[in-house]
């Protein structure tokens, strides 16, 4: 049974493991100074697996451009934007162990699993402390059935800071909206945010008094909650210093929030909040979980009646499930994109100093080996990335070969992510980024 003790910590750990360190005291404003591109990046990965077949042209088996070429029906309403995409097909994450999900070992390209802590940093976390640091850099949220959401408001399976140290994600919008935009909210928005803060402040007052009592390794997991409230309380306390710039960009808080007839109506709020929290300038980095990097997930919004696992079970090529999840895929990237090439940047908009990362959290399918891992990537990222490009990998490269290149995009080139020498021995036939990717 819940009690109050109980309810207080579970909010502060989470928070907590949501910002992890990520919390930044520099002001939103510093995100109009002009400094290096590209400012941004997006990652948005479905469950169930990304069958190459929904994506890639028909018959195509190697590298080509992509222009001429008709766009596979499942992502067709990405055809308006098919100079700004590259497709990659032939990447593997034989060694993540894949089957229902990779889990944190899709995002880390390191082995996964159901309740498997992450064994390192993943790549949306270490992208967002090398671009250009906002009040709140690293932003997840996931989308899953209404009682998911409700029951499991955030949820850890993703997105990771070190080993060990899951971030959450948000998938209950009204709390994700209070908490970024409720200083500057009315009516019961601004009734709650303003009651929690009160609590928020006076329960990491008196934790920190009295947990200077407690034994030494008590003291330590104490000062998670504490550093959990503190937090919060300091997130806010930056929210708050730049309200005036928030109101901009706030979304409408409609009975969409409130009072959702189908999962998608929180879908679509959620994204709307990511959308905002990137144009304000207060997250340089977002990463979307549809099913939540899990096997559930839920679309009866669009008329699919099937939840969950079973839709795993369901091929995914010229499927009429399948293709309505995919549609609504790129209906989000569309308007993402749209959202970005509306704002100024640079003498150019947003989206040019932007990459959005589209694939899965498990492979080519739900029952997988992880021998196939198709990507889409939208954007020229600053201009460091080739696009309207087909690209069929011809060498042995792992999903973390993929990161690497990401990392010289952004201006901070390695060798490998998150694989030693004895481990791409065996999975990395090359070292360094994929050329063929980058401008």
């Amino acid at each position: 049974m819940l009690n109050r003790r109980n309810m207080l910590h579970g909010m502060a750990a989470g928070v907590g493991a949501a910002f992890g360190s990520t919390l930044s005291p520099l002001n939103v404003r510093a995100a109009a100074v002009k400094t290096a591109q590209p400012r941004r990046v997006i990652f948005f990965l479905q469950n169930q697996g990304f069958d190459p077949l929904t994506a890639i042209p028909k018959g195509l088996q190697e590298s080509v451009p992509l222009s001429g070429m008709e766009l596979a029906e499942p992502i067709r309403a990405l055809e308006p934007y098919k100079d700004k995409m590259h497709i990659i097909n032939g990447l593997h994450g034989l060694h993540t162990s894949p089957s229902h999900s990779a889990f944190f070992g899709a995002l880390g390209g390191y082995r996964g699993g159901i309740g498997v802590p992450p064994a390192g940093e993943t790549i949306d976390h270490k992208i967002s402390g090398l671009l250009p640091q906002t009040i709140l850099p690293h932003l997840c949220i996931g989308m899953d059935s209404l009682p998911n959401m409700r029951s499991r408001p955030t949820l850890a399976t993703l997105s990771a800071t070190g080993p060990g140290q899951a971030l959450f994600m948000h998938s209950n919008p009204n709390s994700l909206y209070e908490m970024l935009f409720g200083g500057i909210s009315t009516g019961d928005v601004k009734r709650k945010y303003e009651a929690k803060s009160k609590v928020f402040n006076q329960v990491e007052r008196l934790a920190r008094l009295n947990g200077k009592t407690l034994p030494a390794g008590e003291r330590k997991r104490y000062e998670t909650y504490v550093n959990g409230f503190r937090d919060i309380n300091g997130l806010r306390e930056r929210l708050v210093d730049v309200s005036d710039h928030l109101k901009q960009f706030a979304p409408e808080y409609d009975d969409g929030y409130t009072n959702p007839e189908f999962e998608t109506d929180w879908h679509d709020r959620l994204l709307d909040i990511g959308i905002a929290s990137l144009k304000s300038g207060i997250a340089n980095t977002l990463t979307i979980g549809s099913g939540r990097g899990e096997i559930f997930g839920a679309w009866q919004g669009l008329g699919v009646e099937q939840q969950g696992h079973n839709l795993g079970h369901i091929n995914q090529p010229d499927n009429e499930i399948w293709i309505k999840i995919r549609q609504y895929n790129c209906r989000m990237l569309v308007k993402l994109m749209q959202q970005l090439e509306s704002m100024p940047e640079d003498g150019g908009t947003m989206m040019d100093n932007t990459l959005i990362v589209y694939g899965s959290n498990n492979a080519d399918k739900q029952h997988t080996n992880g021998a196939n891992w198709p990507f889409i990537l939208l954007g020229n990222c600053g201009g460091n990335i080739k696009t309207g490009e087909f690209t069929q990998m011809t060498e042995k490269r792992p999903i973390n070969a993929l990161y690497t290149t990401l990392l010289h995009a952004i201006g901070s080139p390695v060798d490998r992510f998150n694989m030693d020498n004895t481990t791409a021995a065996t999975y990395d036939e090359k070292v360094g980024p994929i050329e063929e990717l980058l401008a």
